[in-house]
């Protein structure tokens, strides 16, 4: 019985150059297929894209292989689940019904070997933030996303890209104080009951104890990829080279 459970976030795909993009998505291929044989599941917790618009008629071109490796997962009998993130919001029902994913539109719970596990990509978890939780209730409205869903895709992805950029730069330069805000909600949750909380947004990898639960940051594959592994009760972030 398949009892591993792997978890990625913010890997950014389309955020630099090609070479670096393509390099990127091999490695994350490798990843999805390295797992194939020994995952219960998969979670994905955020920002997969570095910027995701999808129409009703039109995907956005530059991850085949991505969605490949994806499907390929889910057919070989692996759960994929996949909460978005604050870069990659705008998805329609593309992962769900041609990939066979699960999407999350927000933060959830599910239990796993026995132990309970808070799930968020962590944008708007940190309590100061208010300015961003406005955008993001702007940003999310169905509404909205109809009206833009006007816009030429072309001219749509070319704005998401940019409006995206603006996004990061924004996260990267807040000042969110001496706290760690993602690090407080965490100890809220586990007092809460949960063993364990997960994040991604700050990309900051993180893997700390707290009484008797575990807050973790999955960190970012911008730099040095890594993913989650839970087996058995125990929980270590990993080093993909």
């Amino acid at each position: 019985m398949k009892k591993n459970y792997y978890f990625i976030s913010d890997l950014h795909l389309g955020l630099g150059s090609r070479e670096k993009e393509i390099h990127k998505e091999k490695l994350l291929v490798k990843f999805l297929e390295s797992i194939k044989n020994d995952a219960a599941a998969l979670y994905i917790l955020g920002d997969l894209f570095d910027y995701w618009f999808e129409y009703r008629r039109v995907i956005q071109k530059g991850y085949y292989r991505t969605f490949t490796a994806i499907h390929d997962l889910v057919e070989s009998g692996v759960e994929v689940h996949y909460l978005i993130g604050n870069h990659d919001f705008m998805h329609l029902d593309f992962f769900e019904n041609e990939i066979g994913v699960k999407l999350y539109q927000n933060p959830f719970s599910t239990e796993l070997l026995g132990k309970k596990f808070f799930l968020s990509h962590g944008d708007g978890d940190v309590k100061n933030d208010y300015g961003y939780k406005i955008l993001k209730s702007v940003l999310r409205n169905k509404m909205i996303q109809k009206i833009y869903s006007l816009i030429h895709p072309d001219l749509g992805i070319k704005i998401a890209s940019s409006t995206s950029k603006t996004s990061r730069d924004y996260t990267e330069g807040k000042n969110y104080g001496k706290i760690d805000g993602l690090l407080e909600t965490a100890k809220v949750k586990i007092d809460e009951g949960f063993d364990f909380v997960l994040f991604g947004h700050s990309h900051e990898k993180c893997n700390v104890e707290f009484k008797q639960g575990r807050y973790i940051n999955l960190g970012t594959w911008l730099n040095n990829p890594c993913y989650g592994k839970f087996n058995s009760q125990n929980f270590e972030i990993i080093d993909w080279k």
